[in-house]
């Protein structure tokens, strides 16, 4: 584990980073923003445990926090790299689990009959916050890889991730007993 003596370093001021190999980048370049935006996500999912959610969804959120922390720690090492470094990385392990989560949680609500409107109980609506921002980190991994080499693991696992998220936000309505807010297409 890294170990955090000082929090700042002053190397930063000019608008660079160093990657986890020490190469340094401009804070903008498209590895930065996709995993800043995967730190951004994890914050949010740590806000959305902090709105009381029920204890099943706290639980999943806790492991997938770790998760992110390993996808980030990938991402911030150019495609060869993390492997000599043993750093952690999304595994297909990680996507089954996301798999499962969703399947189980469906399991317990009706049929999706209409769109819904991200809202309900704050919990239900942080989390669809929290959806949203994953499609952007999503995003911003499919145009990473258009240039650089990344997990192919890792966009899967994004894809996985906001699909659990909407369907968390369904649960967590549920188990308030908030009724969903729906599209009312006639509007």
């Amino acid at each position: 584990m890294p170990r955090l003596t000082k929090i700042y370093t002053r190397s930063g001021d000019e608008g660079n980073t160093s990657l986890g190999n020490r190469q340094r980048v401009a804070k903008n370049s498209a590895r930065v923003e996709a995993y800043g935006t995967v730190d951004e996500l994890n914050s949010l999912l740590g806000f959305s445990i902090a709105q009381k959610l029920t204890e099943r969804l706290t639980k999943s959120l806790s492991a997938i926090q770790n998760e992110l922390f390993h996808l980030g720690a990938d991402l911030s090492y150019p495609e060869g790299d993390g492997k000599e470094n043993k750093v952690p990385r999304i595994e297909q392990r990680h996507i089954d689990a996301l798999e499962k989560l969703i399947d189980e949680l469906n399991g317990e609500l009706g049929p999706l009959e209409n769109f819904i409107l991200p809202g309900g109980s704050p919990g239900a609506a942080s989390l669809q916050i929290a959806r949203a921002v994953c499609r952007r980190a999503e995003r911003n991994l499919v145009g990473l890889a258009e240039n650089e080499q990344i997990s192919p693991l890792a966009i899967a696992y994004l894809n996985r991730l906001s699909d659990a998220l909407f369907v968390m936000s369904r649960y967590e309505n549920l188990q308030k007993k908030v009724e969903e807010p729906l599209w009312d297409s006639r509007a």
